[in-house]
């Protein structure tokens, strides 16, 4: 099964990075590919984590797909869990997990990504294939760029200087 798994490090805050990533209703305003999100439902139970039900659309050129995930928002553990329900795919798991780093500045995260999938058309299989890592790459981008563009970019670290 293909999967993809990186680690950010960006200058924004953990909190502030799972917000970004949890509000999910602003992805076709940024997220390349994704032409609609619309949320079924909304719940949180007694631990405080919050379940959103979700129907996204995708388009890249001739392939348009539309799927239904289930997503946790763990806000304690700082975790993101999005689940396949429904659509194209006979297996779909993403997992986010947003933790202190300061290699970027002293409030900054390392967000980390994972996403493993399958379709349950070959023929897809095969075309997702073949541009998988670009896609989710644009993605991660994305990601912090947005949140570049929602709360300012932060100064850089000064660089050391030799002697």
């Amino acid at each position: 099964m293909p999967n993809f798994r990186t680690t950010r490090r960006v200058a924004h805050p953990p909190a502030r990075m799972f917000a970004l990533v949890a509000d999910v209703e602003r992805y076709p305003e940024f997220l390349p590919f994704c032409k609609s999100l619309v949320i079924k439902r909304r719940s949180i139970d007694e631990d405080g984590v919050e379940t959103v039900i979700a129907a996204m659309s995708v388009g890249y050129k001739a392939i348009n797909e539309s799927f239904i995930s289930r997503v946790k928002l763990d806000r304690a553990n700082m975790k993101i869990v999005a689940e396949y329900v429904d659509g194209p795919f006979s297996y779909l798991d993403n997992r986010w997990t947003f933790l202190p780093d300061t290699s970027k500045g002293p409030d900054g995260c390392a967000v980390e990504f994972y996403i493993t999938y399958e379709f349950k058309s070959r023929m897809l299989q095969l075309v997702a294939g073949a541009v998988f890592d670009r896609i989710f790459r644009m993605f991660s981008e994305a990601f912090e760029a947005r949140a570049d563009a929602v709360h300012g970019r932060p100064p850089a670290l000064p660089q050391a200087t030799g002697s």
